[in-house]
């Protein structure tokens, strides 16, 4: 049974933690070899349940050490019908691995959480296509119809929302929040920037925001921002626009290189895990709700550690 589907805690006036890029962590430091970067193909086997729970509960541990929550995304950003079709999963597996992913992170959380940690399941969805560009443009009831299954399949777990990330236009995020609503879950939306601050369908965050609320009734519990260096945004978010209240996450790249350039990329560009958490100290100093932070694709758990001791000072390791 969920613990926090009824009020999410991350809506109260507290930081909560996330992880950092799952699978170039895996890819990249771990060796560990994921077709179509789908992390749920993992867990088929023990050894690859094992090498996610070790991931998972390094963040929880990050979160412990600062006493802040953590929401903790499960590893099915590729488990909808298409992805999975390509690594050979039927309707009845894919709904199964997604049950797994939760089941993990309910472990986790019986392990993990504290008084001062809450930890948050969240369901973890991803685009129809690829999450750099707006291939196969769906309309919102596309995208509703499309997405349902998988939201369905979260809602009778102990999963306390679903989040969608990686979105590249809001007619796919729009059915998304329309499909969670049915279902009666929270959700949490996250675009993906470019290096000029719109969306790759060209859209401004704003419109996308203002578009998505308006055909939905504002349900969305809240917007992110992911998948973008924070210097490609930050002239976006000046100002004091009521719209920058419904930015309540980020999970930025440590790379300043475009979309282009790191799918090109032969090495992994982690930049500066120091610099991220004094740029998001800045960040928060400009988006008046942020309280959920945590990285994007080169990221791991030394960027959200210097995260945590930008925003929590008093809780700062060594």
């Amino acid at each position: 049974m969920s613990k926090y589907r009824h009020h999410l805690p991350q809506l109260d006036d507290r930081y909560f933690m996330t992880d950092g890029g799952l699978e170039t962590t895996l890819i990249f430091h771990e060796g560990i070899d994921l077709p179509h970067f789908a992390s749920f193909d993992l867990l088929k086997n023990a050894a690859g349940t094992r090498a996610l729970e070790s991931y998972f509960r390094r963040y929880a541990e990050i979160a412990r050490q600062h006493e802040c929550g953590v929401v903790l995304e499960a590893a099915t950003w590729r488990a909808n019908p298409d992805w999975g079709a390509r690594l050979g999963y039927d309707a009845a597996a894919l709904a199964e691995a997604n049950r797994r992913a939760i089941a993990l992170l309910e472990r986790v959380r019986a392990e993990c959480e504290t008084a001062s940690t809450p930890i948050v399941i969240s369901g973890n969805l991803g685009p129809r296509g690829d999450g750099y560009r707006t291939e196969g443009r769906m309309t919102a009831r596309q995208s509703r119809d499309y997405h349902a299954r998988q939201i369905e399949v979260f809602a009778g777990t102990s999963a306390d929302m679903v989040a969608a990330f990686t979105m590249t236009y809001p007619e796919e995020a729009t059915g998304i929040v329309g499909a969670a609503s049915a279902a009666g879950m929270p959700v949490a939306i996250s675009f993906t920037l470019e290096t000029d601050g719109r969306l790759p369908c060209g859209d401004t965050l704003q419109d996308a925001i203002a578009r998505t609320d308006d055909e939905t009734g504002a349900y969305a519990s809240y917007y992110m921002i992911n998948c973008t260096h924070p210097s490609h945004f930050e002239e976006v978010v000046r100002g004091d626009g009521k719209w920058l209240q419904r930015v309540r996450g980020l999970r930025a790249n440590a790379s300043r290189r475009s979309h282009a350039e790191l799918d090109e990329a032969p090495d992994l560009d982690d930049g500066n895990p120091e610099e991220l958490g004094q740029q998001y100290k800045q960040m928060c100093a400009r988006l008046p709700s942020l309280r959920v932070v945590g990285g994007g694709c080169g990221t791991d758990h030394r960027h959200l550690t210097e995260i945590c001791n930008a925003l929590l000072p008093a809780h700062a390791t060594a």
